[in-house]
């Protein structure tokens, strides 16, 4: 393997390249849908794992503990940025009563340094990151969503330049909002009210993602009517991040992906395999030879 450190000069001369055969990607939206339109035109095969925007549902028959836990890790867990993180909370019907208990949670978690055995997650990848969180925070209070818990403001004892961001949860979020729509990648938050699981199913059909999504519930219709009519491609029933094993493939949906074969998994292999297809006949030294109009050879 070959690391090469660049930018989209670089990009270019390897994705065009005559001895590129393919190419996998996983990055931002705009820059996948550069790298696969690029490929593609120089007849390659491509696969482009991009944004995503994941959504709970949370139940009102749902285990209240176990989902507002599993909603508090796989939100600010790793910091927020990995691509199956839950970004939006769905609380349908009388569970949003529950957003004020999920406040109270995210706030008992706290960034810190590696050898800090009480911190729940590390820092930002780079300033640039941090900044790009922190003016989706403050678009998010211009906007109208109730900030119920603020991390601009965070601070680590003794890492005073620390790319620090705390956990971040808006309530009463609506789809139109820019800390709805967009990918934050950061320990944000949003929390969304929905009056059924068929409108809660509705807000997520419409999302224009489909990396990963979950529902918390405890009844077994609930999940089959979530399962069979949702429209994305990796779904947990009370898993929070239902990232498959890898002898399945991650099959993201919609804008998620861009390409034909995903990764990890029988798709992987076929991603990177060339087929070749061997039809041979053998003789005996005493055979007669004839012409042969027909597939029935003699």
């Amino acid at each position: 393997m070959q690391l090469i450190h660049g930018g989209k000069d670089q990009v270019n001369s390897l994705i065009t390249h005559p001895d590129t055969k393919a190419i996998s990607f996983v990055g931002s939206v705009p820059v996948g849908q550069h790298v696969y339109r690029t490929g593609t035109d120089s007849l390659k095969r491509v696969q482009c794992l991009t944004g995503a925007k994941n959504h709970m549902v949370i139940m009102p028959d749902a285990d209240k503990d176990q989902a507002i836990n599993s909603l508090v890790g796989s939100s600010v867990g790793a910091a927020g940025q990995r691509c199956m993180a839950i970004s939006v909370a769905l609380f349908v019907g009388s569970a949003q009563q529950w957003i004020p208990d999920v406040a109270k949670a995210m706030s008992e978690v706290r960034p810190g340094a590696w050898d800090d055995n009480g911190a729940g997650y590390g820092p930002q990848i780079s300033p640039q990151a941090k900044a790009r969180i922190l003016d989706y925070i403050e678009k998010g209070k211009q906007e109208g969503a109730n900030c119920l818990l603020d991390g601009s403001d965070c601070s680590v004892d003794g890492l005073p330049q620390g790319n620090w961001v705390g956990p971040t949860l808006f309530s009463d979020v609506t789809p139109k909002m820019t800390i709805y729509t967009d990918e934050i990648f950061g320990p944000v938050l949003v929390a969304v009210n929905a009056d059924t699981l068929e409108e809660a199913i509705s807000l997520i059909n419409a999302n224009p993602y489909g990396n990963g999504t979950s529902l918390f519930t405890s009844s077994g219709g609930a999940a089959r009517k979530f399962q069979s009519e949702i429209e994305v491609g990796q779904v947990g029933i009370n898993i929070p991040i239902p990232v498959p094993l890898p002898f399945f493939s991650f099959t993201g949906w919609k804008n998620s992906f861009y390409g034909d074969h995903h990764v990890y998994g029988k798709q992987a292999i076929r991603f990177y395999t060339e087929t070749k297809t061997i039809t041979a006949r053998w003789f005996s030294s005493d055979s007669v030879a004839s012409a042969n109009m027909t597939i029935d050879l003699k």
